[in-house]
C-alpha cells in the first residue's frame, strides 16, 4: 500500500536542504541576537527607589548603588533585604527580555531551554 503525501511534505532531498538552510539561518539570527542582549543595561529600582541595579543583559551586574540615607548600622539587614529584592528584579526583568527577543527569532514563545 502506497501513502500519498500532501504536495510540499516529504520531497527528498531538496526539502530537507531547504529545511536545513531554514535551520541555519535561525541559528546565526539568534546568535546575533544573543550577542546584542548581552550588551544591552537593564535598571531596576528598590526600596521605593533607594537601590539601583544595573545589570547587563548576560546577567553580569554592573553596578548597585545605596542610597546612604538607608544605611543604619543597627539594621544592616533590611538593607540586605532590599539589595537582595533588587538584585532579584533585575535578573527578572533581563531573563523576560531575553525571553521575549529570542522568542521573535524563533517564532515561538515560550520554547524553555533554547537558549
Amino acid at each position: 500500500m502506497k501513502v500519498r503525501l500532501p504536495k510540499g511534505v516529504g520531497g527528498g532531498p531538496q526539502d530537507m536542504n531547504a529545511m536545513i538552510k531554514q535551520a541555519q539561518k535561525m541559528q546565526q539570527e539568534m546568535e546575533e541576537t544573543r550577542a546584542e542582549l548581552d550588551t544591552r543595561e537593564y535598571t531596576v529600582q528598590a526600596g521605593g527607589g533607594m537601590v539601583t541595579v544595573c545589570i547587563m543583559g548576560n546577567n553580569e551586574i554592573k553596578s548597585i548603588t545605596v542610597d546612604p540615607q538607608i544605611v543604619d548600622p543597627d539594621d544592616v539587614e533590611t538593607l540586605q533585604d532590599i539589595v537582595t529584592a533588587g538584585v532579584n528584579e533585575a535578573l527578572k526583568t533581563v531573563e523576560s527580555a531575553n525571553a521575549e527577543a529570542m522568542a521573535k527569532v524563533t517564532g515561538a514563545a515560550g520554547m524553555p531551554g533554547l537558549f
